[in-house]
């Protein structure tokens, strides 16, 4: 329906983000519904940052498959687009017009879609340069890994020789690849964590391939160059000693930061440990028939795990759509130091449990095996020691019996780990 310069669509489900998450709740909610399930994409093609992520290592979890990002992108499309779904590329969303409508620009004009509900897929980011205020000259050559990548293999670019990477997590290993295609060599990594967040079967490969050295402890605190970068100057953070690294190419890798403009935008209630919107087991937010998927909700985490997030959420929106209401009894998780961050921050104890039975937990640390201890109004309610390493990004998976002794009537669960 048009009125005006405004065209309006009525979908069932209205899907904003057409990564990982966005396209595997598309794919399980379009058979299922009575209604149209509407995928929103502010980029020119669908898929999220798998489509220029030319490397294998996707689709692990969720499909069970070693895919390259593009392969992966490409597949996750097919699929929602199979089952019904309704793909809108170079569509932004603006605004909110209401509890469940919004309004997005395309090529062909505004739109405003009025949908019964809500998924929010949309994802997270790395922060640039004057995020991380990283001073010096205004130079040319300093990229993001997406901006890496996007430049490399969509728009066939350059870049140039000699390459520092800020970070040593998967990502980080990610752009080094990028610019090993690109003929740029990486000379260095630098982190100001005491070691490498990548899992060692990536990194120590890694440092033979690349013939890249890895930097614990270190920052880089100056830019040089104008116009062009020339180096970079990099800080011991236990000596304060500083040298200069000369490189042409600089890319900032990790350092997250979920895109939530929309749940601002809406008054959403936010974690500040994610900067992401509040969710409980089945993924909904505070504002009713808006849920919330993927990376948003946990910065960051693997691109299957947020598929996965995806297939989880369509449970939920169904049942909604149904008129059916949450449980009232929850209670509220709370991560305390060395954590960041838990995810989901809420739990209903009669509703159904997370995606794959897990709780995340960020660490603002390395701990190799931790003891997670769980207390509720000074009372410990469980412990659980982890015999598995973090994942890439320190992000531990911890399974939800640790919740088993929660009560419901009781105050906020803190988890901390036990010294």
């Amino acid at each position: 329906m048009t009125s005006g310069d405004i065209t309006t669509l009525t979908p069932a489900v209205v899907i904003i983000g057409a990564g990982p998450s966005g396209l595997s709740a598309a794919r399980e909610l379009a058979p299922r519904i009575n209604g149209d399930v509407l995928v929103l994409d502010r980029e020119s093609t669908a898929g999220g940052i798998p489509r220029h992520s030319d490397h294998p290592g996707y689709g692990i979890r969720d499909m069970w498959r070693f895919m390259s990002g593009p392969a992966y992108a490409r597949r996750l499309v097919r699929q929602a687009e199979a089952a019904g779904a309704k793909i809108l590329t170079n569509a932004t969303v603006t605004n909110w017009a209401g509890d469940r409508t919004i309004e997005a620009t395309t090529p062909q004009g505004r739109v405003r879609v009025e949908a019964r509900a809500v998924i929010l897929a949309t994802g997270a980011r790395e922060r640039p340069r004057p995020a991380r205020l990283i001073p010096g000259d205004r130079a040319h050559g300093v990229y993001t890994t997406g901006h890496l990548q996007n430049l490399v293999h969509l728009q066939h670019g350059k870049v140039g020789k000699r390459a520092v990477v800020v970070g040593a997590e998967l990502v980080s290993w990610s752009a080094a690849l990028t610019l090993r295609e690109a003929g740029c060599r990486t000379v260095l990594m630098t982190t100001e964590y005491p070691r490498p967040d990548s899992y060692s079967l990536f990194s120590i490969p890694g440092r033979i391939l690349f013939r890249t050295r890895v930097a614990t402890r270190t920052r880089v605190t100056r830019v040089i160059g104008r116009p062009e970068l020339r180096a970079v100057e990099i800080e011991d953070l236990d000596t304060g000693a500083r040298r200069v690294v000369e490189c042409d190419t600089l890319v900032l890798t990790g350092d997250w930061i979920p895109d939530h403009e929309l749940v601002r935008a809406a008054g959403i209630a936010m974690d500040p440990g994610t900067n992401g919107p509040l969710v409980d087991n089945a993924l909904r937010t505070d504002r009713p028939g808006v849920f919330a998927v993927g990376n948003l909700l946990h910065p960051v985490d693997t691109a299957d795990i947020a598929a996965i997030d995806g297939a989880h959420v369509a449970r939920s929106v169904l049942a909604w759509l149904r008129g059916r209401s949450a449980p009232a009894e929850q209670v509220r998780l709370i991560a305390d130091a060395p954590f960041r961050w838990v995810a989901p921050e809420i739990f209903r104890p009669k509703d159904r449990a997370p995606a794959r039975h897990r709780l995340l937990l960020w660490s603002d640390r390395y701990i190799p095996f931790p003891r997670i201890v769980l207390r509720q109004e000074g009372r410990v309610v469980a412990r659980k020691r982890l015999w598995w390493p973090a994942a890439p990004g320190r992000v531990f998976r911890v399974p939800t019996s640790v919740l088993a002794a929660v009560r419901p009537d009781a105050g906020p669960v803190h988890i901390g780990v036990e010294t």
